[in-house]
């Protein structure tokens, strides 16, 4: 059998002698999560197709549908020109070990070579074996908490799709949500400025006298560092105009 999308240019997630189908079907359903659709299934313990697979993969049953069904890891990495392995444990085999992310990384540039890339995961309870690990190109090790290594099977497809999404993403680490707004500019946060000082110098703030300066130095300060937007500016207006108002009018009772 062949896998779904094989025109599309994505490393095949190969799932080793899985052992529960629940895994699979998450495993599927992380990798639909990050746009992979080429998942490839040697010796799954309770056969295939399995209903526990599809009733865990949600919307991503059609990867299940598409799946490569192989008996071995030779069969299964037979067109595939790189081949990574994951494994908690060190194995003592001469190879590269790479983090997830720049396995992610080299998988790309190989795929954009032309190059069929391949990852191995094992199953449950062991990970994979030696001989499968020795069919490899490079180990991926992921940086976990030695104490404690194990990953769950869909937990390592998951970061591997991840670090391949995220490779080739030109998603910003950091936005602002306008909300439909604009931010304000240099000068209407000036006049912002002026306002606000003008308000705390008839409230005596600048005291004494020979820190004035520098306290109106700090405030100008703290305006340059705020991300302020246009409505930001009209509201901290409206605020010290409240509170003069309830100033004054305090004033004026008896």
């Amino acid at each position: 059998m062949t896998d779904a999308r094989d025109d599309t240019p994505q490393p095949a997630f190969i799932l080793v002698r899985p052992q529960m189908g629940e895994n699979i079907g998450a495993a599927a359903r992380a990798m639909w999560n990050f746009g992979l659709a080429r998942m490839r299934v040697v010796a799954p313990r309770d056969g295939w197709p399995n209903p526990r697979a599809v009733a865990l993969a949600s919307g991503a049953g059609r990867l299940l549908d598409h799946a490569g069904l192989f008996e071995d890891v030779p069969a299964a990495i037979g067109d595939c020109t790189y081949v990574f392995a994951t494994t908690a444990r060190p194995r003592g085999m001469t190879m590269p070990v790479v983090t997830p992310e720049r396995a992610m990384v080299q998988a790309r540039a190989m795929l954009a070579a032309g190059g069929k890339v391949a990852v191995l995961f094992g199953p449950e309870r062991a990970g994979l074996e030696n001989t499968d690990i020795a069919r490899a190109n490079a180990i991926i090790s992921v940086p976990v908490n030695p104490d404690f290594a194990s990953l769950n099977l869909a937990q390592c497809v998951l970061l591997c799709a991840y670090e391949f999404r995220r490779a080739g993403d030109d998603t910003p680490p950091e936005v602002m949500e306008l909300a439909g707004t604009d931010f304000a500019t240099g000068a209407e946060i000036a006049a912002l400025g002026d306002h606000i000082e003008a308000r705390l110098e008839e409230a005596g703030f600048f005291f004494p006298a020979t820190r004035a300066e520098q306290m109106r130095r700090s405030l100008r300060q703290i305006w340059g560092r705020l991300p302020l937007t246009r409505a930001d500016v009209q509201t901290l207006h409206g605020m010290f105009r409240q509170m003069v108002r309830w100033a004054e009018g305090k004033r004026r009772d008896p």
